[in-house]
Order: structure tokens, then sequence, then C-alpha cells
């Protein structure tokens, strides 16, 4: 519509102008054209305002536009870029996770392994340890018997020698008893005696006083004879040789 008025405004002035009678219109009809004309001017400003609004409100919608577009474009791109780097970065951390879980397990396997083998030197220090005690005991024990040892062959000589010789019945009962208690003693740590004869010679349990010729043609040589003086042992190991003599 308001292009169609201006159009038939501008029709009219244009008419007004190829008049040359329109300066002698009446006052009247003079009146009219410059209302016209002032009409003209307003809406010519108008219509130039409107189109600057028009060209200033396209304007700012397509600034907006393309800030908007620079927006989605800064959004979406660096999404897109950052999600490779992201990959790359996730795989790396994986790598570096995998080679921590492989050096953490391998600590761990030498931790234990070194754990084992101080649990084994322990083991080892504890056995020896109990078999060097056992060891002193053992060697303390016999000792001693060693040292008990002479005194019981002595009551025992005394006894054999008072068979052929007159002794206080009370004294050789004193005697008999001393030594009795000696048995028990050698019973109860378990000593034993090492008195058998017409047995193979052993140079770890025997000691050969003298080798003789044997009549008897069945005894083997390296036989014992005769023991001269019992030995004793106590378990396997033996705290004094038996003296004996020994067939040729």
């Amino acid at each position: 519509m308001v292009k169609t008025t201006e159009q038939s405004l501008d029709e009219h002035s244009y008419a007004e102008e190829k008049n040359p009678n329109t300066m002698q219109d009446s006052p009247q009809e003079y009146s009219k054209k410059n209302v016209k004309e002032s009409t003209q001017k307003e809406m010519n400003q108008t219509k130039e305002q409107t189109i600057n609004e028009a060209n200033s409100n396209e304007a700012i919608q397509q600034n907006l536009d393309e800030q908007a577009n620079n927006d989605v474009e800064q959004t979406t791109a660096p999404n897109v870029a950052e999600d490779e780097p992201n990959e790359a970065l996730v795989e790396e951390v994986a790598e570096e996770e995998l080679d921590i879980v492989a050096q953490l397990q391998h600590d761990l396997a030498n931790t234990k392994d070194a754990l084992l083998r101080k649990a084994a030197e322990l083991e080892n220090v504890r056995k020896r340890v109990q078999k060097e005690r056992i060891g002193l005991f053992e060697d303390a024990r016999i000792q001693a018997l060693q040292d008990i040892i002479p005194i019981a062959e002595d009551m025992n000589r005394t006894l054999e020698a008072s068979a052929s010789t007159e002794i206080d019945e009370n004294f050789l009962q004193g005697v008999q008893m001393v030594a009795s208690k000696f048995e028990q003693l050698f019973e109860r740590y378990g000593v034993e005696q090492i008195n058998q004869a017409q047995v193979p010679f052993d140079v770890d349990v025997h000691d050969a006083m003298l080798r003789q010729p044997t009549d008897d043609p069945a005894i083997p040589s390296n036989t014992v004879l005769q023991v001269l003086e019992s030995g004793y042992k106590l378990g396997n190991r033996v705290i004094k040789h038996a003296k004996v003599i020994v067939s040729e």
C-alpha cells in the first residue's frame, strides 16, 4: 500500500510539473498542493527511515547469523580436531599404564623371589643352628660319659677281683650298688657296650691291640678273637673303641 500511494503521488506531481497552468490555480488549489507536497516529503522520509531500519536490521541479522555460524564452526571444528588428539592421548595413556603394570609385575616377581630366597636362607640357618645345638648337647654328654666310663670300669674290675679275694661283704655290696647305678645311667642315656667277640674287625669301633693266629681253620682272618676292654657308643657315635685281639 505504501508503494502504490507513493507511485500515485509521484505521478500526480509529475503531471503538475508538465502542466504549465498549475501555478495559475486558485489559492484553495495551491493550499492543497502544499499539503500534498508536505505529505509527500513526510512519506519519503518515512520510506527512507523504514528502508534504513530494514537495512540496519538485515545487517544486524546477517552479523548475528555470521557470528552464530562462526561459533558453530569454532565449536565443531575444535571438537573434531580434538577427537584425534584425544584418541592418541588415550592410546598413549593406555601404553603407559601397560608399561607400569608390567613393571609392577616384574618388581612383584623379583620381590617374591627375594623373599623366598630369604625364607630358604632363614630355614637353612634355623636347621643349622638346631643341628649345631644338638651336636653341642651330644658333645657335652659324650664328654661327661667319657669321664664317667673309666670310673664304671674300675668298679667292674673291683667286682671281678673280689671273686678271688676275701672282701668284707658290706663293702662288696656297696661296690655292687655303685656299679649298678652306672649301668642304670648308661641305659638311661642309651649308651651301648661294644664287647662282642667272633665278629668281623671294624676300625670304626675296634682298636686292635694284638694279632695272633688261630687254631680253628673255620675262623676267618680279621676276626675279633677276644675283647680285652669293652668299648662304648652313643647312637652312631663311638665314645670309646673296644680293645681287642684280632685273628691273622
